[in-house]
């Protein structure tokens, strides 16, 4: 069969499967406990798939198909282009994580985890928690981001975000000539864990820092200890900013809301930032706006709960890798320059070329 005979059959959920590499895709269902969750293993020529696991109320099935294959996906790049020996996968699981989640449920979820026989290791993620992870353990052993009481790696947001933070002090080496944030106007969409700790470090920097998030506790909380300013959610894209820094869920960054923003730069710790990430890429470079690809500088927790998977966990160990981010986010926004290419296409060339050499040289089992 000729390949352009392949793309025209190759539809729906196996023509996605198709298009986007990906190895396995597992449903998983459970009716006593409520449980569907959906587990993509997108690539394991590194190594074995570690991903997080997330939890949310899609508003329905394709749409967290769609979500659980884009973050795996996401999940390979992310792993290769930061070094690791590790392959890309991904879990999420459908439904109110208030109304859903006990142990009973995470317990029966580490099953199907167990399952896989090591081929995906999982980890926290949106709406879950060290205590889900300690669930998870007792039905496998296929799990990081244990509390650190039982030796594990506790909460990888403190990485993630120091990971994010410098990589936009990067990007604005790049872009400005300094690394300094001082001064600088930065919007942080999305204050959730991995948000709140990079508002932190940007505040404590000098940065004048706006945020926005849908939980008004949250905001508040931060108004509270930092001073920082606030602005409504669809607001935020028409600020007069230096530096955008999506935080929360992805696609932010798509043909409504580029040609909208007034900024140089956007660094954040959201995955898939872009909703198509070739046109928006480019939408981005064309504004002149310097794009720090998301799979890169949000790659600390990732390090993280690596070096858990590893053993004999150091966060001092964690956070020098995570450290590495910097440089090689510079090295790639230089090779887009260079080639004349956007950032995002540099950084999966990157990763795509790291893997196909380790491929060649893995002794085949």
């Amino acid at each position: 069969m000729q390949v352009k005979e392949l793309e025209r059959v190759e539809t729906g959920i196996f023509g996605s499967l198709y298009q986007m590499g990906h190895e396995q895709v597992v449903f998983c269902h459970d009716e006593a406990t409520g449980l569907k969750a959906i587990i993509g293993i997108h690539n394991t020529v590194l190594g074995p798939a570690l991903g997080g696991t997330r939890m949310w109320h899609y508003t329905n099935e394709q749409e967290a198909i769609t979500d659980v294959l884009r973050l795996s996906r996401g999940m390979t790049f992310k792993a290769a282009i930061s070094g690791l020996n590790l392959g890309g996968g991904k879990a999420v699981i459908i439904g109110d994580a208030r109304k859903l989640k006990s142990e009973a449920f995470m317990r029966r979820f580490g099953k199907f985890v167990n399952s896989l026989n090591g081929k995906y290791i999982t980890a926290e993620d949106v709406n879950m928690k060290t205590q889900d992870m300690e669930y998870i353990s007792m039905e496998t052993k296929h799990v990081t981001g244990l509390p650190e009481s039982m030796g594990g790696s506790g909460d990888p947001s403190p990485v993630t975000a120091y990971g994010v933070y410098l990589g936009m002090k990067s990007t604005a080496k790049k872009v400005f000539g300094s690394d300094s944030l001082v001064g600088k106007k930065v919007a942080v969409q999305g204050v959730g864990q991995v948000g709140m700790h990079l508002v932190e470090h940007l505040v404590k920097e000098g940065a004048k820092v706006t945020i926005n998030d849908i939980s008004e506790e949250k905001v508040k909380m931060l108004v509270e200890k930092f001073g920082v300013a606030t602005v409504g959610a669809e607001e935020i894209f028409d600020l007069d900013m230096d530096i955008y820094a999506p935080c929360a869920l992805g696609a932010t960054l798509n043909d409504n809301t580029i040609p909208r923003l007034k900024c140089a730069i956007v660094a954040g710790a959201a995955n898939n930032q872009l909703k198509d990430e070739v046109k928006h890429g480019y939408m981005l470079r064309d504004k002149s706006i310097t794009y720090a690809p998301d799979f890169l500088i949000n790659a600390g927790g990732l390090i993280n709960v690596y070096n858990e998977f590893l053993g004999n966990y150091n966060r001092k160990r964690a956070l020098e890798q995570a450290e590495k981010i910097y440089q090689t986010n510079l090295s790639i926004l230089n090779l887009a320059d260079d080639e004349k290419i956007s950032s995002q296409e540099a950084a999966i060339q990157l990763a795509e070329k790291r893997i196909l050499e380790v491929g060649r040289v893995r002794i085949p089992r």
